[in-house]
């Protein structure tokens, strides 16, 4: 039996569950053996119903029936009451002055149960039980644990996350099947053994039998442990080679004089500060060494300056020439920059920057997005930008005659070719591997140098997981003059103090955001409609009730892209008071006089993203307001959105968060090519530096892993099919 068998050839699957399987991504050996629990239900405290007395605190698992109200026969108090069943026996449930508790819950539901036993002999029930619904029971009515005579260490039940047509139990008894047949006998462990040993890892098959039949805690725990080591260990190596790719690579030698530079530099109408100096140098040292080529994470807080660092170097490479034109007076052109965002509200706005930039110089900029192309200058006002068509932008693009070249994806077309392609700039995007920037550069056998910026504060330990490719730069001080936020967290019943703040800045003449979780009403009817603000009657209700003085107007995602210009232009030119939206704005909208952010719903969004937010209204000088608005009465929630308010700067926050959520919910696994575990692993940073240096060590040593390490070779092969099938 191998691996990749497919599992219908050795287990018996019905075309309903094998739809389901495949739901879960399971359709081999391999695939179910590694599909690990979710957690675990510890079943050593649970009783059978039937085996239960008076006045015992009691845990039992079974199905609920009978489900109903009535009122007490003296006392006339509401009583919700029905009966669990376990296979051992039925007892009656009776919940006190909890009426609604019998409509919460349904007949048939599988529960876990916690409470009290009262009553008296041959009437006992469980008094007030606290209730957990399950999808399924984690042990079989008929398992050991009731009989109470085998299997007694058997008390962990491993517990699967389930779809609809699968139970975490059926799951469960087919990966004990495959024991039985036979499937780890041919099994080979992709991770040498001397890594195992060195960090005390248990080997593959035994990790196996612990993580899906574990008979204690510590066995699960070891085994968890040695997957999320796999995991990240495969990040890593796949990390290691494209390092080394770029390395191999030949690139673009650029170098400049300080002077030049600071020529640059002094026009802008601030001092830079220490941190973007230390950044700019970082990256010119890589530009001069020519050795290979540069990929840096640029990481730096909202209104940080790391616009000003991309335009630094960027005049760095657009004012130096290609090695080929150095000797020759005659040949026309200078290296080019490709600058990438991740929106055309974005594209557009970096556009106008680096017009700010550089307009007192001879260096044409283009502007390329889906709706159209533009140049700066233009040949009949060189103050101002001109539309042209995209063919001729392009020609020039391809001539070298436009050294800087600014748009969203539309970069990335076969159509874009450059001529001597020698720095990408990507803002908000780090999943930009060698490849693509391959592809960026067409013809060019020379690797242009990369710089990712981001303003998602990063945990270290994700950092180095995801980005592991790539040099890490912090912009960790904030230019002078700016204010640091005020936040305040707002919770039910407080919202006037807030709305009467809010109206005092927009009388000094100010604006403000606010921030909703949705765009559309949810609809009444729909079971699961949350009871979040929506942007559309948000707008409406401050309109009619709290602000009717001002102008308010919705901005969201279904809009156009040409109705959210107009919006954004209105807005930018203060011909909007309130701008209510959704998280569309969260990345890079830049309006100095707006500065108060109401955000809607806050518990619903993370830390990382509250911190982007909250970031929109540091454009300015004024003093800046940021009120996190929640209903929730949760300490969790309160803790978190506290947490907001007292961090120094994003990254302190994204630590807080990596802690709070976890980072699956904050990354997502997609994004990052981690699954659950290897999400949970990122927490433990030794973890993450161990893996990292044994990659590094085993791609170093063993160049062609095919032939020396083929079973590691597979693995990071189809890591890298899944994170470029995004």
């Amino acid at each position: 039996m191998q691996p990749i068998d497919q599992l219908t050839n050795h287990v018996r699957v019905d075309a309903a569950h094998q739809k389901a399987l495949k739901r879960l991504g399971i359709e081999t050996i391999g695939d179910l053996l590694y599909y690990l629990p979710a957690r675990y239900e510890d079943i050593s405290e649970v009783q059978s119903v039937g085996g239960l007395e008076k006045g015992q605190e009691a845990v039992v698992y079974g199905q609920l029936s009978g489900l109903k109200t009535r009122k007490a026969w003296k006392s006339r108090k509401p009583i919700a009451e029905g009966y669990v069943e376990d296979g051992s026996a039925k007892m009656k449930i009776m919940w006190f002055n909890q009426p609604y508790l019998a409509k919460m819950y349904t007949d048939g539901m599988y529960v876990k149960l916690a409470g009290k036993v009262a009553g008296s002999e041959g009437k006992l029930y469980l008094s007030n039980p606290e209730v957990e619904p399950l999808d399924s029971l984690p042990i079989d009515r008929h398992d050991s644990i009731f009989a109470g005579t085998e299997g007694a260490g058997d008390t962990l039940y491993p517990v699967y996350r389930e779809t609809k047509g699968i139970t975490s139990r059926w799951l469960y008894h087919t990966v004990l099947k495959l024991f039985e047949k036979g499937a780890l006998e041919d099994l080979r462990d992709p991770i040498p053994e001397e890594i195992l040993k060195k960090y005390k890892l248990p080997v593959l098959k035994t990790a196996l039998v612990w993580v899906h039949s574990p008979k204690k805690a510590s066995d699960a725990e070891a085994a968890r442990k040695r997957f999320a080591f796999e995991e990240v260990f495969y990040i890593q190596v796949q990390k290691a080679q494209e390092r080394a790719a770029v390395s191999a690579a030949e690139t673009y030698t650029v170098k400049t004089s300080p002077e030049h530079l600071t020529a640059f530099t002094e026009r802008f109408p601030f001092a830079l500060t220490a941190a973007q100096d230390e950044s700019i140098k970082s990256i010119l040292q890589d530009f001069a060494a020519g050795t290979h080529a540069m990929s840096r994470l640029l990481e730096g807080d909202v209104g940080s300056g790391k616009t000003a660092v991309a335009a630094t170097t960027a005049y760095a490479v657009a004012t130096s020439r290609p090695p080929e034109g150095l000797n020759k007076k005659i040949e026309f052109g200078a290296l080019q920059v490709a600058y990438m965002a991740p929106t055309e509200i974005l594209a557009k706005q970096h556009f106008e920057s680096f017009i700010e930039y550089f307009h007192h110089l001879p260096i044409s900029i283009g502007l390329i997005t889906g709706s159209g192309c533009m140049k700066f200058p233009s040949k009949t006002d060189p103050t101002k930008p001109t539309k042209i068509s995209k063919a001729q932008l392009l020609k020039w693009v391809q001539n070298g005659e436009v050294p800087i070249l600014i748009g969203t994806h539309a970069l990335i077309y076969k159509s874009v070719e450059f001529k001597h392609l020698a720095y990408v700039i990507i803002d908000e995007q780090h999943r930009f591997g060698t490849n693509q920037r391959k592809k960026l550069a067409k013809k060019d056998a020379r690797l242009p140098h990369l710089l990712s910026m981001t303003a998602t504060p990063i945990p270290r330990t994700l950092a180095l997981t995801i980005y592991g490719d790539l040099d890490i730069t912090l912009l960790d001080q904030m230019p002078a003059g700016r204010k640091p936020v005020k936040t305040t967290i707002v919770g039910p019943g407080q919202s006037e103090e807030m709305y009467d703040h809010v109206r005092s800045e927009l009388e000094a003449g100010r604006q403000a955001y606010v921030i909703c979780p949705r765009i559309d009403e949810p609809d009444p009817t729909k079971e699961n409609a949350l009871n979040m603000k929506s942007v559309i009657a948000e707008a409406k209700r401050l309109k009619h009730d709290v602000f009717q003085d001002y102008v308010i107007e919705p901005l969201h995602g279904k809009m156009t892209t040409a109705e959210k210009d107009d919006v954004m232009k209105r807005f930018a030119e203060h011909k909007i008071d309130i701008l209510c939206a959704t998280s569309v704005v969260e990345v890079g909208v830049n309006v100095p006089n707006a500065t108060n952010i109401i955000i809607e719903g806050a518990e619903r969004f993370g830390l990382a993203q509250l911190h982007q937010l909250r970031g929109r209204v540091v454009r300015g000088t004024h003093q800046p307001y940021c009120f996190a608005v929640t209903e929730s009465k949760s300490d969790k929630t309160r803790d978190r959105l506290k947490a907001l308010a007292t961090a120094k700067n994003g990254f302190e926050l994204a630590e807080h968060d990596l802690q709070f959520r976890g980072s699956g919910e904050l990354y997502g696994g997609k994004q990052s090519g981690l699954s659950d575990l290897g999400m949970e692993a990122i927490r433990n940073l030794k973890l993450v530096e161990a893996a990292r240096t044994e990659a590094k060590h085993i791609v170093e040593s063993h160049p062609d892993l095919t032939k020396s390490f083929p079973l590691i070779a597979e693995k990071v092969a189809r890591l890298g099919e899944v994170l470029h099938m995004e």
